[in-house]
């Protein structure tokens, strides 16, 4: 049986020390003491531990069941959605207008952390309607922000997006989902989507779909596609449910993982729906959604490889088994336990300096999102639309690898599914798949955001890093063990930047072959960069008498480990990168 705690005092860390959020120029970050994000914080994470965690195991073992064409979710999961939602956690960051809490970005992902760690195919359903909320609160118009957010704020109603068909995956231009327009100004939406995640349960009163359809006249390509909002429910005009939809679940998918979340085949059969945003304009509304589930996805990533983490650690320092190499470490008992055993603190080193790294980097793409949604701040907007990739790509691959390796701290009980180590690993992998499978991210890294803006973002990246060495330079502990490494790592990652600008017209391929080396070399400098800031705030918490010194020497440490252990990876995948798409493309198809 496994166990959660909630990090909170790491977290606070990154909040206070690292990115020192009251000390922001937007609104609302001045009320964001430690004291207020920590009675936030404790409270989340009791939410996260008492109640969400024991329903982790039942979820995996439960699934969810379709019966009479209503999905019933695992047993225990209505009861802990509704006090999800009576405690106001499904409106922590959504907008006050529309009983939102207005909370930043940063605290949303901070509080949404705990809960996929605890349990991450439940805490999907209100993710999913927060992206769907997202979408309609910017693209929608007045009346249908006013009929539809409230209830999804407080998540008495649900959202969904709805892509994927069964022919078209990534390429959304060859979906067959239809939109014929009625005189009334809605559209009948015709078509079958698979994969859908909250598809159908019972937890709450109506369900909103966000449905990519084709209406007339918008071509083939995804340049036609249009976005809909379709209720599974009809929403009379003084906001009452009216009529059941002309929509169903077809069938539940079994899934390697996330059990406790329904994911569904949906029919739509004429079902009526309104257009959202502009005609033939869907994928931008649409990528609303994507970019904020992306960066979801990237925190489920880190979320279910710390409670892996946190299980390995607790094993490691119960399991009895050999003796320290150096002498016995408990003369007292048979053997000594785990974590005294090198390779066993590798293990798990790899792990906390992943988790803390990545801990970090979704926190400062949720302030770059406060900053772009709070100030208007284009450059920030720039950079996290870059970053959205990596922290998708790097952090889910990662994340899995990770639970992998806390896995293998059990051995052969972790292979077990009594000990529950197989369900994270289980429930890791599909992050690495959905919105986006992760070559599509480095496609997209390579292809679209390298030079978006005449490459202004990355340059700005590259800034940032010669900016912090510069700001640390005179410090000679962190010149050896972080800014030294990190120049290294940012010069591996610009000369394969330069490699794509001066191969991808002339062989898109040789850049191609090279994007998935890209976004983890991208990945592993980005977490450099984290890691130096964090060590640079530990070090100045000390010198400043802070009586917490265990915490921030250890953090030091575990950073100091990703930069001599971790960074130097980067000089492998420039290596890779290097190499272009001769030795990618050698073979003939009938060769494989």
């Amino acid at each position: 049986m496994t166990a959660y705690n909630a990090p909170v005092r790491d977290i606070q860390f990154v909040l206070h020390d690292l990115l020192q959020i009251s000390q922001q120029d937007l609104a609302g970050h001045a009320d964001l003491d430690r004291e207020f994000t920590q009675a936030v914080l404790e409270a989340a994470g009791k939410l996260a531990s008492e109640v969400l965690a024991p329903l982790n195991i039942i979820g995996d073992q439960q699934g969810c069941k379709l019966e009479n064409g209503i999905v019933r979710t695992p047993e225990g999961f209505k009861g802990a959605f509704d006090q999800m939602r009576d405690g106001g956690w499904t409106a922590l960051d959504c907008d006050p207008e529309f009983g939102g809490q207005g909370m930043p970005k940063v605290i949303g992902c901070a509080t949404g952390e705990l809960f996929s760690a605890a349990n991450v195919a439940f805490t999907m359903y209100q993710g999913l309607t927060h992206g769907a909320y997202s979408a309609i609160h910017t693209h929608g118009t007045d009346e249908q922000k006013a009929m539809y957010l409230p209830k999804m704020v407080s998540c008495e109603w649900t959202g969904t997006m709805n892509l994927t068909e069964p022919h078209a995956g990534t390429d959304l231009g060859l979906l067959r989902t239809r939109a014929e327009p009625q005189e009334d100004g809605s559209y009948l939406i015709s078509g079958q989507k698979i994969f859908i995640s909250a598809g159908d349960h019972d937890m709450s009163e109506n369900i909103i779909h966000l449905v990519l359809a084709k209406a007339p006249g918008g071509g083939e390509s995804t340049k036609g596609i249009s976005l809909f909002i379709v209720p599974k429910f009809l929403v009379n005009a003084d906001g009452s449910l009216g009529d059941r939809n002309s929509l169903s679940v077809g069938s539940l998918e079994h899934k390697m993982g996330i059990h406790g979340n329904s994911t569904c085949v949906m029919n739509y059969d004429g079902a009526k729906g309104w257009l959202l945003g502009d005609l033939h304009k869907g994928m931008r509304a649409m990528f609303t959604m994507m970019n904020e589930a992306r960066l979801g996805v990237g925190l489920q990533g880190l979320a279910v490889a710390d409670a892996a983490y946190q299980n390995a650690v607790a094993y490691a320092c119960d399991r009895l088994q050999g003796r320290a190499i150096t002498g016995a470490a408990r003369p007292d008992a048979p053997a000594d336990p785990l974590i005294v055993h090198p390779d066993i603190r590798r293990n798990l080193m790899d792990q906390k300096s992943f988790v803390e790294g990545a801990r970090a980097l979704i926190a400062w793409c949720a302030h770059l999102i406060d900053r772009s949604h709070l100030a208007g701040d284009a450059e920030a907007e720039a950079l996290v639309s870059l970053l959205i990739p990596v922290v998708k790509g790097f952090l889910t691959d990662k994340g899995f690898d990770t639970a992998v390796q806390a896995q293998q701290v059990f051995g052969g009980h972790g292979y077990i599914e009594e000990h529950g180590m197989s369900q994270f690993v289980r429930d890791a992998r599909i992050t690495m798949i959905y919105e986006g499978a992760n070559g599509v991210q480095a496609l997209d890294l390579v292809g679209r955001k390298l030079a978006a803006d005449g490459g202004k973002p990355m340059m700005a990246f590259f800034e940032l890093v010669k900016g912090t060495i510069k700001a640390h330079e005179a410090d000679e502990e962190l010149r050896a063990g972080f800014l030294e490494p990190l120049k290294a790592a940012s010069k591996d990652l610009q000369t394969a930047t330069m490699y794509f600008v001066e191969q991808g017209m002339k062989n898109p391929n040789a850049a191609l072959s090279g994007s998935y080396d890209f976004m983890h070399l991208f990945g592993h400098v980005a977490f450099g960069l984290v890691w130096t800031r964090m060590a640079a705030a530990a070090r100045q918490a000390l010198a400043s008498g802070a009586s917490d010194r265990d915490f921030y020497q250890s953090k030091i440490a575990t950073g100091r480990y990703y930069m001599s252990r971790q960074l130097p990876a980067t000089a492998t995948h420039l290596a890779r990168i290097r190499t272009g798409s001769e030795p990618v493309m050698a073979l003939a198809e009938d060769q494989f």
